[in-house]
């Protein structure tokens, strides 16, 4: 029978820049190898000293790489960390008013701290993770994701192995980090002072003691390979404006072919392709139609040349 248990202790007092995360753990819990040590990022950002005055509205824009999406004041960002968050993940609950937390600097090596701490103080080869509250495209609600990591396999890959049935299985790679965090969380709560929480019964996932894996960023999709780059009405604007420094979201440029079946069904032309160069389009348009074709040459990873006629365009896949 396969077991797994997780506990959350009650009565952990409330977390001061400069506190002792181990040593506030280890006098609730009594740790065994091959546990996996929850912890949430809130207390590590205030142990810290990541509590800062202000509102999430002033401090937005030093934790954000680029906006995904906005709808009236809800603001979908891509973090310092990598992360795609509501308001870059900074948090105004469980502090005092006019304060907010920002998340820790580097998650994974926080994460990496407290498992060297515990090893040191108890000789118990555990597992750490350090997680935070996220929604989730195309689901209402949230759950806890890691977002820090140690001596922990984050995801278990199952490409290439097969089924009860014989199916070979081509992309299934539980994240189990992520996992590990929303069951903490369930225990943990969200209201009531249990920041820690202890997951029992998989060991096989905790490293040797000096190895502490990938981290929890290495769940984070690069930005050329995330499908969903970009809000829908965000997608639009930024192919329209074009700008080369929007290009990465939209992933890695298309096949000719595909362009080529995109502009005869927006425009109603038909290109012809040419192997040249690696790929190439080339199309001949009336006047008019030269930005939307630049969008969506743009929004598939192409760029329009100029040529000697007016009326004609080359395109070819963008080069970095």
């Amino acid at each position: 029978m396969s077991r797994v248990e997780v506990s959350a202790p009650e009565g952990v007092p409330e977390i001061r820049p400069g506190a002792d995360l181990v040593d506030v753990l280890l006098a609730h819990v009594d740790l065994a190898d091959g546990d996996v040590v929850v912890v949430t990022s809130k207390v590590v950002s205030k142990a810290e000293g990541r509590v800062v005055r202000g509102t999430r509205e002033e401090l937005l824009v030093g934790e954000t790489e680029r906006v995904v999406a906005r709808r009236g004041p809800t603001m979908i960002v891509r973090n310092r960390l990598g992360l795609t968050m509501a308001a870059a993940g900074i948090d105004a609950s469980n502090v005092a008013t006019g304060s907010v937390v920002l998340l820790p600097v580097d998650p994974d090596g926080s994460a990496r701290e407290l498992r060297a701490g515990i090893r040191v103080r108890t000789g118990r080869n555990v597992g750490v993770v350090v997680t935070d509250t996220a929604g989730r495209a195309w689901r209402e609600g949230q759950t806890d994701i890691a977002i820090g990591a140690a001596g922990l396999l984050v995801s278990e890959p199952y490409a290439g192995r097969a089924d009860a049935h014989g199916n070979e299985l081509a992309v299934t790679q539980p994240a189990v980090a992520d996992e590990i965090a929303g069951m903490a969380e369930l225990a943990q709560g969200k209201l009531t002072g249990r920041p820690f929480a202890v997951v029992r019964g998989r060991a096989d996932l905790v490293l040797p003691p000096r190895e502490h894996g990938p981290g929890a960023r290495s769940l984070i999709r690069p930005e050329t390979a995330d499908l969903f780059g970009y809000g829908a009405r965000e997608a639009v604007v930024r192919a329209l404006v074009g700008d080369p420094g929007d290009r990465a979201p939209f992933g890695a440029p298309a096949a000719p072919a595909e362009l080529a079946a995109v502009i005869t069904e927006v425009l109603g032309l038909v290109p012809s392709v040419s192997t040249r160069e690696g790929g190439s389009l080339t199309v001949t348009f009336p006047r008019g139609l030269s930005r939307p074709l630049a969008a969506l040459a743009f929004a598939h990873g192409w760029e329009v040349l100029e040529t000697d006629s007016p009326s004609d365009a080359r395109l070819r896949p963008a080069r970095p």
